[in-house]
Parts: structure tokens; sequence; C-alpha cells
């Protein structure tokens, strides 16, 4: 750009001194010459300051690694690369055979574990009316060991010892069938309402296995596309993160970021205007709006390891500011790829009238576009 502010102050002057007729000599061309360094290099240091300019916008998006949560081979891909999909579409199967077949066993586990629970069932029944029978013995030997002492003298020695044993003996029946049936319960269930717990296992093997069958199918998350597909049937899905089946597009807007001068933050602020021009759209400007400032500048993070960090790690004192912008809603961007290169002005309030020369400079780098060489 500050060539462009020097090329038009050189066809000024031309025009001043064809104009005026301005003889060229040892004092005019100097004079022109200062002046025009003194002059174009104030007014560009003013305008990049006040209203600052950034080569370096990029249109950014996310993008989402297919990775498979199951292990198998890839059966078949459903869709074509590249072309739009609706979200719950069918990007690939994988091989389901393994999986059907623990879905399988695992169900008829789950019936055997629910008939052994009806079977505990019938067994806590048996229990209890085993101790009933066991206590209402006791109460006979009971009352009969009492009438026998009640009437000592119509009873001999030896039959009242034989109501004591028996007595004894349904009163160690009591606590045996007493025991049988806490057994019983503790085997049938935990505690009220709650499932055998046997069951409850085989259940939750049973969902977690039909889980990963519907995982053999890899559907899309979102709206969007299929792209750089190298994958082929025959080919083994894994569930490292490492290696993806392939790489999910969202439909979406993209992020408008453009990378400044740390000494433009006085300058740029949320929600000032700004002003955007495409590499893809020669001749065309378009209105914006600062987003936001990122809160950090990537060069300067630090991440936990093993060795301590060096001067290098901040030798570079250029690192840039990176700025989000958003496209005014009367401003309708044609049709482009995402990750379109692009420029960026932002006017402040300080020196605004200086903002007509960037804007003017900035449809002159625009009108640039239409020029390139392909070497």
């Amino acid at each position: 750009m500050e060539t462009l502010i020097v090329l038009i102050y050189a066809a000024l002057c031309i025009f001043i001194f064809k104009l005026f007729r301005i003889p060229k000599n040892k004092w005019t061309v100097p004079t022109a010459v200062l002046g025009g360094i003194i002059l174009v290099s104030s007014l560009v240091l003013v305008m990049n300051y006040n209203h600052p300019f950034s080569r370096q916008v990029r249109e950014a998006y996310v993008v989402t690694p297919l990775v498979s949560e199951v292990r198998a081979r890839v059966v078949s891909i459903d869709v074509e690369p590249n072309e739009l999909v609706k979200a719950g579409t069918p990007l690939f199967t994988l091989d389901s055979a393994k999986y059907e077949a623990v879905v399988e066993q695992l169900s008829a586990e789950l019936q055997d574990a629910l008939r052994n629970s009806q079977g505990r069932v019938a067994t806590v029944s048996e229990a209890q009316a085993a101790l009933v029978a066991a206590q209402a013995q006791r109460d006979q030997a009971s009352r009969t060991l009492a009438r026998y002492r009640n009437a000592s003298s119509a009873f001999s020695r030896q039959q009242i010892d034989q109501a004591q044993r028996n007595f004894d003996t349904a009163a160690a029946g009591v606590g045996q069938a007493q025991a049988a049936f806490e057994r019983a319960q503790a085997q049938q269930q935990t505690g009220d309402g709650e499932l055998d717990p046997l069951v409850a296992a085989k259940q939750a093997q049973l969902e977690q296995a039909q889980l990963d069958l519907e995982h053999t199918v890899i559907r899309a998350p979102t709206d969007g596309y299929l792209t750089q597909l190298a994958v082929r049937p025959g080919m083994m899905a894994v569930t490292l993160p490492l290696r993806p089946l392939g790489v999910f597009l969202h439909k979406q807007e993209g992020h408008f970021t453009g990378a400044f001068r740390q000494q433009s933050l006085q300058r740029i602020q949320p929600g000032s205007e700004a002003e955007l021009i495409f590499n893809a759209l020669p001749g065309k400007v378009f209105s914006a709006r600062v987003d936001q400032v990122l809160p950090a500048i990537a060069e300067a993070q630090l991440v936990a390891g093993d060795r301590l960090v060096g001067g290098a790690a901040f030798a570079n004192p250029d690192s840039r500011v990176l700025v989000t912008f958003k496209l005014e809603e009367d401003q309708d961007l044609p049709p482009l790829p995402l990750g379109v290169t692009a420029q960026a002005a932002v006017y402040s309030e300080h020196r605004d009238h200086l903002s007509v020369m960037r804007k003017i400079l900035l449809r002159m780098l625009s009108w640039q576009h239409y020029l390139y060489l392909d070497h």
C-alpha cells in the first residue's frame, strides 16, 4: 500500500509540474522528493496506527475426524465424497457379524438369568413356607412341653424329657428355616423394587453389546460433507484417534480471522467498523464488524512437559494478534470454498478523516487481484 501512495504522489507531482510549468532544477525536484517523503511517511504512519490493515486474513472452519468406536473391517462406503448429506445419514458400514453374535449370546444368557431369577423367587416362597411350618412345629412342641410340666404327676420323667428334646429340635429347625429364608431373599434382590443383580448385570452387558452393534454403522454427525475419502472396503477400522476413517466437513458459516500487529491493539475494539476484500472476488469490498479480539497469542503458550522452556520459545517479537470478523447482515457473500484468503482493514474513531485514504487503498488493492501471473 505504501507503494501505491508513493505512485499517487509521484503522479500528482508530475501533474503539478506540467500544469504550472515549474522548472526542474536542483531546488524544485529535491523539494518535491523531500516533501513527498515527509508527507507520505506521516500519512502512512498515522493511518497504519489508527486504521490497521492486515493481509493475513483467512476463513476458519471446523472439521470432525471420523473415528470408529469399534474394531471391524469396512464393508461399504454409503455416500459419495464431497456431496451434502443430512445428519444421521450412514457414511460407512462395518462388518457386524462378530457383534451380532455377541448380542445373540448375551440375549440367551439374559433369558437364562431371568429363568434362574424366577426359580429363585420360587425358592424364596418355599423357604418362607418351610419357615412357617417349622415355627408351627416349634409352637406345638412348646405347648406339649408346657402341658407335661403342668401335669407332672400324670407323666413319667422319661416322657417329660422326650417332650423337652422335641421342643429343642423344633426350635433348631426354626433357626435353620430362618437362615434358609434369608439366604434365598439375599440371592433374589438387593432391595425393595430392585432387579435381581445377576439379571441386571446381564442386561447391562446386552445393552453395551447392542450399542457396539449400532456403532458398526458410522453416521453423519450433522449436515455436511464427507471429504478427503481414502478408505476402501476391506480396510480395518480401529478405535485409535490417530487413524480416522475420514474427515467430516460440517455445513457452517466460516469465521473470518485476521492476524494483526500488536501495535494495532490500541485501535481494534469489538464492534469497530471493518472492510474485507477477497482474492477470489476482485474489485468487491464487503462491510464487516470486529467480532472479538482473541484473548491469547498462540506462540506464547506453555504446555506441561519434561523439559524447561527456554528463551527460544519467546524469541519472535512479531507474534500477531488474532481478530475475528463478522460480515454485516446485508452483505451477501457468493458461494466460496471454506478457507478462502482475504485482506481486512479496521476503521477506528481516531483520525477518521484518514480512513478515506485507507478505503481508497483497500479498493485499489482489490482491483489488483485481477492481475496475477502463474509461474
